[in-house]
C-alpha cells in the first residue's frame, strides 16, 4: 500500500491506530460475534459504546453536568436551521458574526426563521481578520450570539471566545476545530460540530447544549428536529448513526492517550507553525491573505505567486504522497488541513516539499 498523507478538509484523516482497531473489531466486537454496524442500537453492546463515548468526551472537554451531549444524525449545515428553530423561544432576532463562507450560510438559513443582526463582519477585507470585539453591534434582546470558530474554507480561526451579553447565550459552530484546543464549555450555551473533520466519519453531528436552553422549540417543529426530544431520549429517540459514534468513541480514547486536548493543542500549534514558517520565508513565492493572529491551525490556506503553477504544485505533491491539497472550489488555491490526526511527520513532509518546489520553480 502506498504511503500517503491525506490533507483533506473533510471527510478527513483518522488516526491510524483507530482505523487498525476498528479493522480488528470489524467482524467481532469484543466477543459479541457482531460488527458494530449489525448491532441493535438498544442492545447492551451498543449502549456500552455510546455511554463510553459520551463519558470520554465529557472528560476531554470538562463538560459540566448541566449540559447535555447529543449524538445526532446529519451535519453542521442542518444546524444552521435547527439552532434558531430550537433556541428562538419567544424572541424573534439573533446575532451572528460573519467571518467567512460558513458564517454566511448560517446567516442565510437563520433569516428564514428570525431577524438576523450581523453583529460584526470582516467581509470588507475578504475575511482576512476577526473584527475587534469592542466594535461589535449586538442586540441585547437577541436569542443568541452565533459565530464560527474556524472557517474551514478561508483558513481563519478565532483566537478568542467572544463574551456573550447577559441572557444572550453563545452558540458556536466548532466543526473544524472541535477538540483541537482547550475551551471552557461553561462559556457557551450550545456547541455543535460535524464529525467528519476532527471527530470521526461523516453522518454524525455532536451537540453540547446547556439544559436551560432546551424546551424553547417552536410548537410546529418536526419531532426529529427538536433537541428536547433527543435529550430526553439520550440520543436514542431513533436509530442514531451507530458506526460513526463507535469510531468517534475510538478517536476520543486515542486523544486521551495522546495526553488530552492540552497536549494535542501544543502539537497543532507546532504543525501550523511549520507551514506558516515556509510561507513567510518564501520571499513571496507562497502567500496568504489572512492576518497572522487569525490564521487557522487546522486549515492552512495559501496561494502561489504564480497561480499558474498551482496545478503543477498539486500534481507534484501527489507524486510525493501528499494528497487532497486543492483549495475549496469557492476560493481555489492550496489548503492543507492538519487536524488532530495528521501526524507531525506528514506536515514536515509537506513543508520540505514546499521548500523544494519553491527552490525549483522560484
Amino acid at each position: 500500500m502506498a504511503k500517503v498523507y491525506n490533507f483533506s478538509a473533510g471527510p478527513a484523516v483518522l488516526p491510524h491506530q483507530v482505523l487498525a482497531e476498528a479493522q480488528s473489531e470489524m467482524l467481532d466486537w469484543h466477543g459479541s460475534g457482531m460488527c458494530v454496524m449489525e448491532m441493535s442500537h438498544r442492545g447492551k453492546e451498543f449502549m456500552e459504546i455510546i455511554h463510553d463515548a459520551e463519558h470520554d468526551l465529557r472528560g476531554l472537554m470538562g463538560i459540566p453536568a448541566n449540559y447535555k451531549v447529543l449524538f445526532l444524525q446529519g451535519g453542521a449545515s442542518q444546524q444552521f436551521a435547527q439552532v434558531p428553530l430550537n433556541l428562538l423561544g419567544e424572541r424573534d432576532s439573533v446575532d451572528i458574526v460573519n467571518t467567512g463562507h460558513w458564517s454566511k450560510l448560517a446567516i442565510k438559513e437563520a433569516r428564514r426563521y428570525a431577524k438576523v443582526n450581523v453583529a460584526a463582519s470582516s467581509e470588507d477585507r475578504n475575511f482576512a481578520y476577526v473584527p475587534d470585539e469592542a466594535g461589535w453591534q449586538r442586540d441585547p434582546k437577541a436569542a443568541y450570539l452565533h459565530y464560527t470558530s474556524n472557517e474551514t474554507i478561508g483558513g481563519l480561526q478565532f483566537p478568542f471566545v467572544p463574551q456573550s451579553l447577559p441572557d444572550v447565550p453563545l452558540v458556536c459552530d466548532m466543526s473544524s476545530d472541535f477538540l483541537s484546543r482547550e475551551v471552557d464549555v461553561s462559556q457557551f450555551g450550545l456547541i455543535y460540530a460535524g464529525a467528519q473533520k476532527n471527530i470521526g466519519p461523516s453522518g454524525l453531528v455532536v451537540l453540547i447544549v446547556r439544559e436551560d436552553l432546551l424546551g424553547k422549540a417552536r410548537a410546529d417543529l418536526p419531532t426529529m428536529l427538536n433537541y428536547q426530544v433527543h435529550a430526553d431520549a439520550d440520543s436514542m429517540y431513533n436509530t442514531p448513526p451507530t458506526f460513526p459514534i463507535y469510531i468517534s468513541g475510538l478517536v476520543f480514547k486515542w486523544l486521551k492517550e495522546q495526553g488530552g486536548v492540552k497536549s494535542i493543542a501544543t502539537r497543532n500549534e507546532e504543525k501550523a507553525g511549520l507551514l506558516n514558517h515556509v510561507i513567510e520565508s518564501s520571499e513571496g513565492f507562497y502567500h496568504t491573505h489572512i492576518d497572522a493572529p487569525f490564521r487557522s491551525r487546522m486549515n492552512v490556506v495559501f496561494r502561489l505567486k504564480d497561480e499558474g503553477l498551482e496545478e503543477t504544485f498539486l500534481l507534484e505533491a501527489r507524486k510525493n504522497g501528499l494528497i487532497q491539497l486543492k483549495g475549496h472550489r469557492a476560493v481555489g488555491g492550496i489548503r492543507a488541513s492538519i487536524y488532530n490526526a495528521m501526524p507531525i511527520e506528514g506536515v514536515k513532509s509537506l513543508a520540505n516539499f514546499m521548500q523544494d518546489f519553491a527552490r525549483i520553480h522560484g
